[in-house]
This record gives structure tokens, sequence and C-alpha cells, in this order.
């Protein structure tokens, strides 16, 4: 029979993993990538099983899975494409930050418009069952022209 005590199951918990502000600005990519696929359920896999979608074109707070991926069923229609334009990373142990600024270019389904959408964001990432995941994405408009 094996014995764990309390004490080592919380040590467990409070290791952290190795990371890095490379790794962390690399996270970027794989969520651009996932919007590519024009697929909700691969955008929201990126997400902890207990988000907050804060997003730029919609009143609603998301706080689900489910409320995350009906967001994004309606937002891929317009091939949306993100560019960092200024950030900020800090880490800490099962959690890191990138805020700063971007520009997500959206395309009109109809018409084939381009058109650009400046504003800011804040990802926390939460280190969960193994792999960094979006807890909380606050995107909002720039508000000077």
């Amino acid at each position: 029979m094996i014995v764990v005590s309390a004490s080592a199951v919380q040590a467990k918990s409070m290791e952290c993993p190795t990371t890095s502000e490379s790794q962390i600005e690399g996270l970027f990519a794989s969520f651009n990538d996932s919007w590519a696929t024009k697929d909700p359920a691969k955008v929201t896999a990126l997400f902890t099983k207990k988000p907050v979608l804060l997003a730029t074109v919609s009143n609603q707070p998301r706080t689900t899975p489910e409320q995350v991926n009906d967001y994004f069923v309606k937002f891929l229609k317009g091939s949306p494409v993100g560019r960092i334009d200024t950030s900020t990373v800090e880490l800490d142990c099962n959690t890191a930050t990138r805020l700063g600024t971007w520009t997500v270019t959206l395309t009109d389904p109809a018409t084939g418009t381009k058109s650009d959408v400046k504003a800011r964001y804040s990802f926390i990432y939460r280190y969960e069952d193994g792999a960094w995941k979006i807890d909380h994405l606050h995107s909002s408009l720039m508000p000077e022209k």
C-alpha cells in the first residue's frame, strides 16, 4: 500500500512548469493557426475548462467552453488573421500573461473586402493538463483613432 501525504500532494501541485517568454509568445501562432482552420472546436480546445472570453465584437462574456465555441462559430466566418503589434509577457508559476496591442484583419465573406480592427488584448494562460491554455482573453477596440 502506498501512502501519499497531504503535504506531498500539495508540493506536487505547486511544481512550476518550465517556460519562457518565447514559448508564451509562440502560443499566439497556435491561436492564429487555429483561426485559419475556421473550426470553432479547434480554437475552443486552446482554452481552459473554465475560460473567460471578453471578445472585441461581442457584448456577452463567454465563461464556458460551449459559449466560447459559440462565439467562434460566427467570428471565424470573417477569416480573421491576427498580428501582434506590441507585447509584454510576464511569467508566474502556473500562469503567464501576454498584454499589448494587435491588429486583426477580417474579410467580409460576401464581398471579400478586408478591414483591420486595431485593439488592445490580454491573454492570461494557465498550465492545465500538461499544456498552456488560454484561461482569459480580453480584447477591446482602441479608443483613439
